[in-house]
């Protein structure tokens, strides 16, 4: 069925009108009113009348007004005649799924609808009416479907009164009616009908007739009673154990009945037993009174509870004078730390501004050598230039034109070579930069190198270890391990230890998911070589044997806690999280003394490990932490506080790692890497270096070119004064005197050269005063830094001891409030004891006053005399009043008789049932044989219709149900499946089929769901006839046929009444809106 389109608001009010066309019925001027009933219609279970709103896609259907017998809905698709259908289910009480529509109640109600109203009125007319006094002549079923998937439902009579809105009154009424929802044979949907159709198992064949026939609901009752049978059994089974401790009561009261003698004798030893139980109680009493006063005198001797109490109290201070010490000495090295930090940073700057310096001052001093030699030899040039002047004026002069051409030739060399030496100088100026640069970066890779040299030298060492591990996996925690251990066996062996000390705890502990092994480790840390003492005496001990082989200051982390058998209580403080666990429940350990100590020292119970660091940040500080959690470890090793994040420099596990050939090939596999990056920074340093010698090379070369084109520059230049001297013929005097200025600033010069080189010499010295400060403070830096680390692990270690320390003093305090109490309660029990040992004695010498002697216990005696009483009682009621005994006898006989009686006769009625059974299972087969002959004949006698011929084939025992057709024009081969047929003969078998359960079954009214929409015309025309004739012969049911085809050909009938929808809306405007209405059908 289509979607119907969102209406706009313009035409709310047109969609309120009803969409069903009149009813059109054959031979009657206007559609029959529910009350002209035929008189041989049926009375009870009839549908009169159906109406929908906002169902499904539907604004308004109905009423529907049906006739008793038979009905058609007529409509094209999409104009609601499966919702009424369905309709039909829901609106008396079928599920959702029944109408193979929906999976849920919310899917009715029309898009943009709250509710959905389904309005169902039922006959009840006749003997059988359902409470005909309460509902009268018909029932009225209400029902509300909300948006939400909710229902409601009201039951009216037929004044319109509400009666019920109890869903069990309408189950009662369908029960009445013999409705069934969910039985095809009463309403087969169009769904149901496609699935039949295209159903290719045999098996759904079978279970379509069975509960077409109600058989399955028989077969489901068989077997609940069989079930019933079997707990019957089991209740007589039970009632016959009881009715063996009946005999048993029944035999003791018969002794009584019979053993009756005198009982004078049993009160004298009453008596005797009464005093002797009296004083009996005295010396019980005095009893517990005396170990009472023991007890309490050996707790107020316990000084064992002060003597921990002091031991602990000397050990905390202890503790926290140590703990002050490391932190101010943590402080003061972290001051210094800061310091050398902030002196590291200046003093690498000065020395790049002291080199920087010294490269800049060292061209200023060439450059001013450079012009000093140039001064001398203008100097020099000077003197040949007077001295020629001097011959030239004796000599005379020609050739004048030959020396300007040679000026000029001379003035073009100058040219060339002055800017020759400005390209030199910018060269060097270029390569001295680059150089300096290079030396920058040869120093970084030399650090980056000694780097790389301390961390292959720790990983070797550990590849070392893993390899001395291999025959003893004790090694991994340190090479002097397993012989420690060999002396803490030796020790306890000799008695030198109360309790023999528990460690290293790594190798006490085993992880239950490997992946969280870098996140454990990185948690505990030093803790994985720590060992456990019951003691401080243990300790001691353990101590001098560590002297052996580790100095002080390196030896393990030793944790002193007493040790117990019992797993700490940490319901109340353990971190909580539904996704993630915490350290506690990743680890399990050889001892619960190990997990404790961990507890105590390291918290794991309040640590949680979450694997991925962006979620771990999410859960720990984007929100409110789990419960009881103040830290957590990534898969990484990343530790995660509620403001802070730290980050692991542990890349794999080395004391939890359980395979260590894998562990030690890909230590291997790291150590060719860093052998590799070592060998990549030597080369580079070596490429650097070499880099470097050839700068160095370049600039020399490139500063002895400069100096060979100053020379150059001079020659020229005196080359071009000697001819301009002999071509202007300057006066010898101005020479002298140019001469003599040129010596004064030769002067100056040689002055400014040497205060260059001394400057020169003075930043030099600089430089390498700078560079050797700061490769001092770097060392003094790393030196801290070796030595801050140790003093951290030893924080970490005095901070964890300390608190468990306080833990165990405030824990030593209540043990002794709790032994002063415990004194203090035995003394108060001692005062009262003795209070009720003189009322004993008072009541003992009111019974005896001669004190009794004995052996025998209280319960001795006390037994004793429930055994006499009891002997007393029965002779007093055989002598004092015998018929209360021989009624007590009498009714134990009787309910013993009435209770064998129920049993025989409960078992005589399981055995008469099981008999029951089996002819009801007897009946039941022949009543499902003769069902499925029955359904054979109608189903052969429906297709002779049609001129065809099949077969229904039975398998009772597999469950299957074969059903075959012969079609005209096919030979002896021509029986075929179903499924061979085509569309409009399948149609055909299956209303043949749905026709012969008709004709053995029951159900007041039937629907069938668009039958004939695979038919063709003749095969609809035979179809309808066998309908109509069944109906006929039906004439007390009624029938509702849907089909989307024409029904012009029915024949005329006043029992016919045909329904007629209107097209389905759609939205459409202008001239196309007026031609896609639909029209209103003739009647």
């Amino acid at each position: 069925m289509g979607k119907r389109k969102a209406e706009g608001s313009s035409d709310g009010a047109a969609l309120k009108k009803s969409r069903l066309a009149p009813a059109i019925t054959h031979n009657a001027p206007r559609p029959a009113k529910p009350s002209t009933v035929s008189p041989s219609s049926g009375d009870i279970g009839l549908i009169e009348s159906i109406t929908l709103k906002n169902f499904m896609c539907h604004r308004s259907l109905g009423p529907f007004q049906f006739g008793p017998n038979v009905n058609f809905i007529v409509g094209n698709n999409g104009s609601g005649k499966s919702a009424i259908l369905t309709a039909l289910i829901v609106g008396l009480g079928g599920k959702a799924t029944v109408t193979n529509r929906g999976g849920s109640l919310k899917d009715f109600v029309k898009i943009g609808e709250n509710t959905a109203d389904i309005t169902v009125k039922l006959r009840n007319k006749g003997a059988d009416a359902f409470r005909k006094d309460v509902y009268g002549d018909g029932i009225t079923v209400e029902h509300r479907v909300f948006s939400d998937g909710s229902r409601t439902c009201k039951l009216k009579n037929g004044s319109g009164q509400l009666v019920s809105t109890r869903k069990e009154e309408l189950v009662s009424i369908l029960d009445h009616f013999n409705i069934q929802l969910d039985n095809p044979v009463s309403i087969l949907s169009q769904e149901m009908s496609k699935q039949f159709l295209h159903s290719k198992n045999e098996t759904d064949k079978y279970k379509f007739f069975m509960k077409a026939t109600l058989l399955e609901q028989m077969k489901r009752d068989y077997i609940h009673i069989k079930h019933t049978e079997t707990i019957t059994r089991q209740q007589i089974e039970r009632q016959e154990e009881s009715l063996k401790e009946l005999k048993l009561e029944l035999l003791q009261k018969k002794e009584r009945y019979e053993n009756l003698s005198s009982f004078s004798q049993m009160k004298e030893e009453l008596e005797v037993l009464n005093k002797n139980m009296a004083w009996c109680l005295v010396r019980e009493q005095e009893q517990i009174l005396q170990r009472l006063k023991e007890d309490a005198e050996k707790e107020e001797n316990n000084h064992k509870a002060q003597e921990n109490l002091r031991l602990c109290q000397t050990k905390l201070l202890q503790t926290e004078q140590e703990l002050q010490d490391i932190r101010r000495r943590a402080e003061r090295l972290q001051e210094e730390q800061e310091t050398l930090k902030e002196d590291n940073l200046r003093r690498k700057e000065e020395a790049k501004r002291a080199r920087r310096a010294h490269k800049e001052q060292e061209l200023v001093y060439f450059r001013l050598l450079n012009k000093l030699r140039q001064s001398e030899q203008e100097q020099n040039l000077l003197q040949e230039k007077i001295g020629k002047g001097r011959t030239s004026l004796n000599s005379g002069g020609g050739e004048l034109s030959e020396r300007q051409k040679t000026s000029q030739v001379l003035q073009e060399q100058l040219r060339g070579l002055e800017g020759r030496c400005s390209l030199l100088n910018e060269e060097i100026k270029k390569k001295q930069q680059a150089l300096l640069k290079g030396k920058e970066e040869r120093d970084t890779l030399r650090v980056e190198q000694r780097s790389v040299q301390v961390l292959l030298e720790s990983k070797l060492k550990r590849r070392n270890q893993l390899l001395a591990s291999r025959s003893n996996k004790l090694k991994r925690f340190g090479d002097h391990i397993p012989d420690l251990l060999g002396l803490v066996a030796e020790a306890s062996a000799a008695g030198r230890f109360r309790k023999k000390p528990i460690g290293p705890i790594g190798s006490c502990i085993s992880l239950k998911d490997a992946s969280a092994a870098v996140a454990v480790e990185c948690c505990l840390r030093s803790f994985l070589k720590a060992f456990c003492c019951d003691n401080y005496r243990d300790e001691a001990v353990l101590q001098e044997l560590m002297t052996r082989f580790y100095p002080r200051g390196t030896r393990p982390q030793i944790i002193v806690s007493p040790f117990t058998d019992k797993l700490y209580n940490v319901h109340g403080r353990k971190a909580r999280h539904p996704d993630f666990r915490s350290v506690l429940d990743v680890i399990t350990a050889t001892s619960p003394v190990i997990l404790n100590c961990l507890i105590d020292m390291r918290g794991i119970e309040s640590i949680l490990i979450i694997k991925d660091k962006d979620r771990a940040r999410r859960v720990m500080q984007q929100g409110p932490p789990p419960r009881n959690c103040r830290e957590a470890f990534t898969a990484e090793g990343d530790q995660v506080f509620l403001n802070r994040y730290y980050t692991s420099d542990c890349s794999a596990p080395k004391y939890l790692s359980g395979d260590i050939e894998t562990e030690i090939s890909l230590l291997e596999a790291e150590l060719e890497n860093q052998k590799a990056h070592l060998s990549r920074f030597q080369l580079q340093v070596s490429s650097v270096s070499r880099d470097i010698e050839d700068m160095e090379s370049s600039v020399n070369s490139t500063i002895m070119a400069l100096k060979k084109t100053a020379l150059s520059v001079n020659r020229v230049n005196v080359a071009i004064s000697e001819l301009e001297t002999d071509e202007q013929a300057d006066d010898i005097r101005s020479l002298e005197e140019a001469v003599q200025e040129s010596r004064q600033k030769m002067e100056a010069e040689r002055g400014a050269v040497e205060e260059a080189k001394a400057e020169l010499d003075q930043l030099q010295t600089a430089a390498e005063g700078a560079e050797s400060e700061f490769l001092s403070v770097r060392e003094t830096a790393d030196q801290l830094a070796e030595e801050m680390e140790p003093l951290k692990e030893e924080q970490l270690r005095l901070e964890a001891e300390h608190a468990k320390l306080q833990r165990l003093h405030k824990l030593l305090e209540n043990k002794l409030k709790a032994h002063q109490d415990a004194v203090h309660g035995l003394r108060t029990e001692v005062s009262r004891r003795e209070a009720e040992l003189q009322e004993h004695v008072q009541k003992a010498t009111a019974i005896s006053p001669e004190r009794q002697s004995g052996s025998c216990s209280a319960k001795t005696i006390d037994a004793e005399i429930t055994r006499l009483k009891t002997k007393i009682q029965v002779y007093q009621s055989s002598h004092g009043d015998p018929e209360q005994l021989v009624r007590e006898y009498a009714e134990a006989l009787a309910l013993f008789r009435e209770k064998s009686s129920q049993v025989r006769d409960l078992r005589r009625f399981i055995d008469r049932l099981t008999s029951i059974m089996s002819d009801r299972q007897n009946r039941y087969k022949i009543l499902r044989r003769s069902l499925s002959v029955r359904c054979k004949l109608y189903f052969n006698n429906f297709l002779i219709k049609m001129n065809c011929c099949g077969a229904m084939n039975f398998d009772h025992n597999n469950e299957t149900l074969a059903i075959s057709v012969k079609t005209p024009g096919r030979g002896r081969d021509g029986v075929s499946d179903l499924r061979l047929l085509s569309g409009g003969e399948r149609s055909f078998s299956t209303v043949c089929f749905m026709l012969s359960l008709w004709e053995i079954t029951e159900s007041p009214f039937r629907c069938l769901d668009e039958f004939d929409v695979y038919m063709d015309m003749h095969n609809r025309r035979i179809c309808l006839d066998l309908l109509l004739e069944l109906s006929e012969r039906q004439h007390l049911r009624q029938f509702v046929f849907i089909t989307p085809l024409n029904t012009s050909n029915l024949p005329r009938s006043p029992l016919i009444r045909i329904h007629q929808l209107w097209d389905p809306e759609r939205e459409k405007s202008g001239e196309e809106d007026e031609k896609l209405r639909p029209q209103t059908p003739r009647r």
